[in-house]
């Protein structure tokens, strides 16, 4: 217990005796002091004695799609931790086919009294979706932060990657390997990152390849965003005589590379694949998959970071905070044929 004591007033610039009276709950030391010893013990992987553990300071609702794409479990993870480290207790709300809609997720945390909720590709990325129900949920007085998405009529920071850039960053990379047929696989056209994913594609492909907006437009599948809906987007893609294609996210881009060895193509020999999130276990896919990088932490420690400052009062601009993604070049993308 002395060589304790002993690190731990090293580590927190006091003295022993210091250190004792702060473990015994004793009086008579600063707030300050008190402090420093605590996070002495957190940073030497002391365990704090149960008195002194740190109360929570409410729950935090987290309400997500699906689980089942990697990125959300990831993100999920990033947000529950920075979370945790600020004393708060996260609630996962997982919404599913068939099950809670995002009202209703939203009304039973509003009904447990959470301090604050974060909304992760919700109902606020949908362009047709009615948007008072965010007002609403403003005028009970709870704090919240939107992640993936944007809307003007929401006042509220919005967290999210730059999609525009992320389309920039995969056509080209697509380009300078020599394909000049290069086709767009995303998710239904009314989502705001759908849209804000074309209007990147479409202005690299004229960057890059000449290509006016229509052309590039006709080089766009629409589906969902699943292994399957990448499979079909990909199966019309090649039928249009694609040589590369972009998916919207890294499930789609599996869907892809399946498509393609259904149609006897190799991948990357014979078309190249790219991926959007770069979602855990993706470098191991076979081939490991060129993808665009979601900055997953960076997203998830600002959504805490503005949700805290809603909740302590000092509310965060009521704007959106766009990360930048980068592209991570695998063994999926490659040499475009040689001109015939």
């Amino acid at each position: 217990m002395t060589a304790r004591l002993a690190d731990i007033a090293a580590q927190a610039g006091v003295s022993e005796a210091t250190v004792s009276r702060v473990l015994n709950g004793k009086p008579g030391v600063a707030a300050g002091t008190r402090e420093s010893v605590l996070a002495a013990l957190d940073v030497l992987g002391y365990e704090r004695p149960v008195r002194l553990r740190r109360r929570s300071a409410g729950l935090v609702g987290l309400i997500t799609p699906e689980l089942e794409n990697p990125i959300f479990p990831a993100l999920a993870q990033v947000i529950g931790q920075s979370l945790t480290r600020q004393g708060y207790t996260p609630v996962l709300a997982t919404q599913t086919p068939g099950g809670s809609t995002e009202d209703e997720l939203t009304e039973m945390l509003v009904d447990r009294g959470v301090s604050g909720i974060i909304f992760v590709s919700g109902l606020h990325a949908d362009t047709t979706a009615d948007m008072d129900r965010y007002e609403q949920l403003r005028a009970q007085g709870v704090p919240y932060v939107l992640v993936d998405g944007f809307s003007p009529k929401v006042q509220a920071p919005f967290i999210s990657p730059d999609d525009r850039a992320a389309m920039r960053l995969a056509v080209t990379h697509l380009a300078a390997l020599g394909h000049t047929r290069i086709g767009l696989a995303v998710g239904p056209k009314r989502f705001v990152p759908v849209l804000r994913k074309i209007e990147g594609f479409t202005a690299a492909m004229e960057d890059s390849l000449g290509l006016t907006q229509g052309e590039a437009e006709a080089l766009v599948q629409h589906s969902l965003y699943t292994l399957e809906g990448g499979q079909a987007a990909t199966t019309a893609l090649i039928a249009a005589g694609c040589t590369a294609v972009v998916c919207a996210s890294d499930m789609m881009a599996l869907g892809a590379i399946r498509a393609a060895r259904q149609a006897g193509l190799d991948v990357p020999k014979d078309i190249s694949v790219v991926g959007f999130d770069d979602s855990p276990l993706i470098a191991f896919t076979d081939p490991p998959l060129t993808t665009i990088r979601k900055p997953v932490t960076a997203m998830g420690q600002a959504a805490v970071r503005a949700l805290l400052e809603e909740i302590g009062g000092t509310p965060a601009p009521h704007s959106e905070f766009v990360f930048m993604p980068e592209l991570v070049v695998r063994g999926s993308t490659a040499s475009g044929p040689a001109p015939k």
